[in-house]
């Protein structure tokens, strides 16, 4: 763990000219005396690091010294090359230079540990689109990559859900965030938060003036303040209703998003199974037609009424034929 720490240290300082022992403590969740004892072990090794007292004083190292990755674990090795399989990075453009630098990394392992990192990059695969994804435009992500890195605000075309006319807006990026295969562009329009889908944007438009981001926000905070309000929103009506348990897997994997709880036993059978869904409207129950007659709408009655007048629609539409 010391080792772990200490390595720690020096990559810290190797990106700053003076850190305080007080955020490297925070940081490395020790007490400010043990950084200074790690700092005095640091320099009996022969780093070249020293501390500077005062108000803007810190810990630094001598200018031009750096370390390579040698000290890295076999776990950390591991969580490496588990990224090797991410499909994000070519959606950006970057999978030729992840490819370059797992390479770097391997060359600069311990010997000990090139096997292990070898043997995750073989046998981990991460896949983050869903099946049967229905295809979608292409959106320029390599573009607004370079965009959002830019620090500058971004004009948009943007097609809302639901709607074939265009919005003009001004946006200020936090960044892209890509959740279940979609990718998200997160920003101000504003100054308050938007979330964009990126293959809803056919236009995207790079402007001098720097981005007016809110003070002390980060992209993070914004992506799980909109997730969060995503979510909450989504919850307008809550239906009852009894799954067949042989399809159990099948409406699960369809339409377990839905769920509120893990589906139950019914009392007195144990063919069926009960759960309560959770649709944003009592219309998107039809959402479960497509599972037949292996599941069965049971409450509210305004549910029920929705359903039924969906067979009859479906009825008058098939019997015209």
């Amino acid at each position: 763990m010391k080792f772990d720490r200490l390595l720690s240290i020096v990559l810290l300082l190797q990106h700053r000219d003076l850190v305080p022992a007080k955020e490297l403590a925070e940081r490395l969740e020790v007490s400010q005396r043990t950084v200074y004892r790690d700092v005095e072990a640091l320099s009996a090794a022969g780093v070249p690091v020293y501390a500077q007292r005062g108000k803007d004083g810190g810990i630094g190292l001598l200018a031009g010294f750096r370390t390579d990755v040698t000290g890295l674990t076999t776990d950390e090795a591991r969580a490496l090359f588990v990224l090797a399989s991410q499909s994000a990075h070519s959606a950006l453009g970057l999978d030729r230079a992840l490819g370059s630098a797992l390479r770097k990394v391997m060359a600069a392992l311990p010997a000990p540990h090139r096997p292990v990192a070898e043997l995750t990059s073989s046998r981990i695969l991460v896949e983050p689109d869903r099946w049967h994804a229905a295809p979608r435009p292409e959106a320029d992500l390599e573009a607004l990559y370079a965009a959002v890195l830019s620090d500058r605000r971004l004009r948009v075309r943007y097609r809302h859900s639901g709607r074939t006319t265009l919005r003009t807006y001004t946006v200020d990026p936090y960044g892209l965030v890509a959740k279940a295969g979609t990718w998200y562009l997160v920003a101000d329009h504003e100054s308050r938060p938007r979330l964009l889908r990126t293959d809803r944007l056919s236009q995207v438009s790079v402007l001098e003036a720097e981005a007016r981001r809110r003070p002390g926000v980060e992209l993070t905070q914004v992506w799980h303040d909109l997730r969060r309000e995503v979510e909450d929103r989504g919850v307008g009506v809550r239906v009852t209703v009894r799954l067949r348990r042989e399809r159990l897997d099948m409406v699960t994997r369809i339409a377990g998003g839905y769920f509120t709880a893990p589906p139950v036993p019914e009392a007195h059978t144990d063919k069926w199974l009960r759960v309560e869904v959770a649709y944003p409207v009592v219309e998107a129950v039809r959402h479960l037609m497509q599972f037949g007659n292996d599941v069965q709408v049971i409450g509210p009655r305004e549910a029920r009424t929705e359903m039924t007048r969906a067979i009859a629609e479906l009825a008058e539409l098939y019997g015209a034929a």
